[in-house]
């Protein structure tokens, strides 16, 4: 067995008539590593193809490049790896170092430039990279690399989509891992100036911006980009307080745990939200009706899409803007996105705003009085499970998400 390698992941979807070949070539190449194939929801018979060559399958809902490398890579044996796209050609037995122990992360670059468009998404890509590490990407979107030992603890999860590779080459060289792109004359299948070839360069460009911002692992352990930043266009305040939490947040959970501890980014929501919302309501009732929708809705994003349905319907009713969070709720129920704090907050302090127009008098001191019982009761109890245990609240939670 080769102590450089242990496994060979390839993310593939409607790949059955290249696959074969692909897992074949890659198991003569490297015959003591175990090559897994992540199949990204297929609708073809690549994973028995896959199979049938001799690769083990992940069978996997669609969820994009980066989630279906990282989910294989949870399944790979110890040690390093090698990621491999599922149309290339060529020898890719030079990437690997020549050396048996060896750290860093090894890109293939292509000898000669096959097809493409008009090098947007590439020159985008480089310029990110070079925007947050300095370094000087040649081939920034290569999916063809190997992944020392070392360098694996520091890049997975990947990022989502297309993002996985520019995303991979950051965080490789934040973490202080060596980066090296090694020139082979490998062939794969490219994509040309049509109406698909643009529209796979898009989503290419689109995922490697995304992926170059802010990412927070979810509770299934997918590293998801953080778009809750986009509820500042509507309330920046607030969901700037919100995004302080998710950069520097640390392991306390609940007001108890935060106000023992003093200095953390939950005292300052505890404090900064109250006093912007009496700042502009100037209203002791208005500032925490604001104060405990924000929390409210915070506490709900524990689960994809959870927040964003509780969000839509109490929008309805308060008649806060829909608009930004329609557009989100799909990416969040996919596992695509997350709102993370900054968007929650964000947003549950809208509701907040809406609701201090809409609610007056006693019936303010309700609603106070009962988001203050939810807040309460979830300091105490988790409310993801009371919505769990409650079959009508579980159905509509379910709904629309993933599995």
């Amino acid at each position: 067995m080769d102590r450089r390698l242990a496994a060979v992941l390839v993310a593939a979807r409607d790949e059955e008539e290249r696959i074969g070949k692909t897992v074949t070539a890659l198991r003569q190449a490297f015959p003591g590593a175990e090559v897994l194939v992540a199949d990204d929801g297929s609708c073809d018979a690549t994973a028995e193809r896959a199979e049938a060559a001799g690769a083990v399958v992940l069978r996997l809902r669609r969820r994009g490049k980066g989630q279906a490398l990282s989910a294989a890579e949870r399944e790979a044996p110890p040690g390093a790896l090698l990621l491999v796209d599922a149309d290339v050609r060529g020898d890719l037995t030079p990437l690997l170092p020549g050396d048996t122990v060896s750290e860093g992360l090894r890109v293939a670059a292509l000898a000669e430039r096959q097809g493409g468009g008009f090098g947007i998404a590439k020159r985008t890509a480089r310029a990110l990279i070079r925007f947050r590490t300095g370094f000087d990407a040649h081939e920034p979107l290569s999916g063809q690399r190997y992944v020392s030992v070392h360098t694996r603890a520091a890049v997975f999860p990947l990022a989502p989509g297309f993002g996985a590779e520019t995303r991979m080459t950051i965080d490789a060289v934040l973490a202080g891992e060596p980066v090296e792109e090694v020139e082979l004359p490998l062939e794969h299948r490219a994509t040309g100036r049509d109406a698909r070839g643009f529209l796979h360069r898009g989503r290419q460009l689109l995922d490697a911006l995304v992926a170059a911002g802010p990412l927070r692992v979810n509770s299934r352990g997918a590293r998801l980009p953080l778009v809750g930043w986009t509820v500042a266009l509507h309330e920046p305040l607030v969901t700037a307080i919100g995004l302080a939490d998710d950069r520097w947040s640390g392991s306390e959970r609940g007001f108890v745990a935060h106000l023992r501890a003093r200095r953390t980014t939950g005292v300052l929501k505890l404090v900064g939200i109250p006093l912007v919302a009496l700042a502009r309501t100037r209203s002791l009732s208005g500032a925490l009706l604001v104060a405990l929708c924000a929390n409210a809705l915070n506490q709900l994003d524990t689960r994809p899409g959870r927040a964003l349905k509780a969000y839509i319907a109490a929008a309805l009713v308060v008649d806060a803007p829909l608009a930004l969070a329609v557009l989100l709720a799909p990416y969040d129920l996919r596992e695509m996105a997350m709102l993370g704090d900054g968007g929650a907050n964000g947003l549950g302090a809208m509701l907040g705003w809406h609701s201090v127009d809409r609610f007056t008098g006693r019936g303010r001191w309700v609603a106070i009085g009962a988001l203050a019982g939810l807040t309460i009761l979830g300091e105490r109890r988790s409310l993801g499970e009371l919505i769990e245990r409650t079959p009508v609240l579980r159905e509509l939670d379910a709904w629309g998400r993933v599995p």
